[in-house]
């Protein structure tokens, strides 16, 4: 690659403040990398802790706060994942969602899908009731035996 190209690239990252810059031209590849970006990474996750130190505290001190989360499992049935995959909400994007909170579900009633190994697989409803709440967000990956939804 020439020189000239080489300088040229190093300016561009510099003015357009991208963190790094990857060129294959042939068998020649050029990775720049600006360092600036780099170091300034590291100080954003250690300030994280801090700043959640002190809220989970304050949370502790608000029984009434963390009450709900902990009463919520025991309160409905808890239909769990029958394998590994991400979860969808609905049987295609931008399409209505099979149960939304409060919606009444028999057993065998579609909830959601999880895709495995590019296969879609409806999940059902092993319990009647009503869907107390929904545990995961659509396109999450789920965990075989994660609850997914609360069923009263």
């Amino acid at each position: 690659m020439d020189l000239r190209k080489l300088k040229k690239l190093i300016d561009l990252v510099e003015q357009s403040g991208i963190a790094e810059l990857e060129i294959t031209e042939g068998e020649e590849k050029v990775r720049i990398s600006r360092s600036g970006v780099a170091q300034a990474v590291p100080p954003v996750p250690a300030q994280a802790p801090q700043a959640v130190a002190p809220a989970a505290p304050s949370g502790a001190t608000t029984p009434g706060a963390a009450q709900p989360q902990t009463e919520e499992p025991p309160q409905g049935h808890a239909m769990k994942a029958p394998m590994v995959g991400t979860f969808y909400r609905a049987p295609a994007p931008g399409a209505k969602a099979f149960v939304e909170v409060g919606q009444q579900v028999a057993e065998g009633d579609v909830l959601c899908i999880i895709e495995a190994m590019k296969l879609l697989n409806e999940i059902e409803a092993d319990h009647a009731g009503a869907i107390k709440a929904i545990l995961v967000e659509n396109g999450q990956p789920v965990e075989y035996g994660q609850p997914l939804f609360l069923i009263g």
